[in-house]
């Protein structure tokens, strides 16, 4: 076991499909919701825009299984289309791959069209797993509320040294693990991983590699380096990135 979040070990109970077929393997934007969670607090980095990048790691996913391609107009804008015959057991992959399906659609309309629907369901999913847990607190005395904790299956520790080891450490990472650190990039809340991924000028300058697809990690990444660039671009978040602070 090498520790990327290709070779994590599952946690709680598997959560079923509408099909009843298990999902063995957590999604992309189920890693990426999980590290965006901020145990200290309790919130959401980036909750305000968060459907853009669970959308986009939705649809780097489709593309590192060769789910879908993508293409350039000669108006420079990328397009993506889903591939016949590879529809995808996972739901919540199998319905962004079918809005594609009929004709190649450009990004930024797929990211607004399939990414607001995706915090619920792939929050459900974190907390099947065991990898989140709902708490019960009261507030002055009198009012209970619910809130997220992390739970206790280490996976969102193990995700973040994996993302710190490509961005800090400068290990050549997997595709997976190279769009997970780019959509965290993406996000514009990379700044609330310090100290742990310090917002320095080679933190910043190694997310711009992933960004632009530098990611050594075979054909699969190309494909979806575009999709993660789409991403990026029509992220209105990114513009939100502050200087480094050295």
């Amino acid at each position: 076991m090498t520790g990327e979040p290709d070779d994590l070990p599952l946690a709680g109970d598997t959560p079923p499909t509408s099909s009843g077929n298990p999902i063995d393997r957590p999604a992309l934007a189920e890693d990426l919701l999980l590290l965006l969670f901020q145990p200290a607090s309790g919130v959401i980095a980036g909750e305000s825009t968060l459907y853009y990048p669970l959308a986009g790691a939705v649809m780097a996913d489709l593309a590192l299984e060769e789910r879908v391609t993508t293409s350039t107009t000669t108006m420079g804008s990328i397009t993506v289309q889903a591939v016949e015959g590879r529809e995808p057991l996972d739901d919540i992959l199998h319905s962004a791959w079918k809005y594609v399906l009929d004709k190649p659609r450009r990004v930024p309309g797929v990211l607004s069209s399939i990414g607001p629907k995706l915090r619920e369901p792939l929050l459900a999913r974190l907390i099947a797993r065991g990898d989140l847990r709902i708490e019960k607190r009261k507030r002055l005395g009198m009012f209970t509320s619910e809130v997220h904790v992390q739970g206790g299956t280490g996976r969102r520790a193990a995700l973040l040294d994996s993302v710190r080891a490509v961005l800090v450490d400068q290990k050549e990472p997997s595709a997976r693990t190279a769009a997970l650190a780019a959509l965290l990039w993406g996000s514009g809340a990379l700044p609330h991983f310090d100290p742990q991924i310090p917002w320095s000028s080679a933190v910043i300058a190694r997310a711009q590699e992933l960004e632009q697809g530098n990611w050594g990690a075979g054909a699969a990444a190309q494909a979806v380096a575009r999709t993660m660039t789409a991403v990026l671009v029509t992220n209105p978040t990114i513009a939100a990135n502050a200087l480094p602070k050295n």
